[in-house]
């Protein structure tokens, strides 16, 4: 991948749902790499830094919290788009910390994942 070219990377414990957002994200045009952990994404960041993360909250090892709160202390120019399946008013106000480009639910709003990540990417520049 072009190191000049903004990228999104997507962390999901869930094969699945990493591979149709990457698939997702690729037809609409915007480089991505899948993640199945925030350690994967942490060490990959070492070489070189997306300018947006799509980060599933419940995973194990290191939840979606832990990653968003590294994250939001190391590297607060990336922008975070925070995804779940399990919502709830708890869960969305401890994402609310850190405050992401956006909360969504599982099974995302194609359209809506899309122009989020596309306002992410407009306003953030690669490092």
């Amino acid at each position: 991948m072009d190191t000049s070219t903004p990228w999104v990377a997507i962390v999901d414990d869930d094969d699945m749902v990493r591979r149709a957002v990457l698939r997702l994200l690729r037809s609409a045009g915007i480089a991505a790499r899948s993640y199945a952990s925030g350690t994967e994404l942490l060490a990959d960041m070492a070489r070189q830094q997306p300018c947006c993360v799509i980060l599933d909250l419940h995973m194990p090892l290191m939840d979606g919290f832990t990653l968003q709160a590294r994250l939001a202390q190391t590297a607060p120019h990336i922008a975070t788009v925070v995804v779940t399946g399990q919502h709830s008013p708890q869960a969305q106000q401890q994402a609310m910390r850190y405050p992401p480009q956006a909360y969504l639910t599982k099974p995302m709003d194609e359209r809506q994942l899309l122009d989020v990540v596309a306002a992410a990417l407009a306003s953030r520049s690669p490092t």
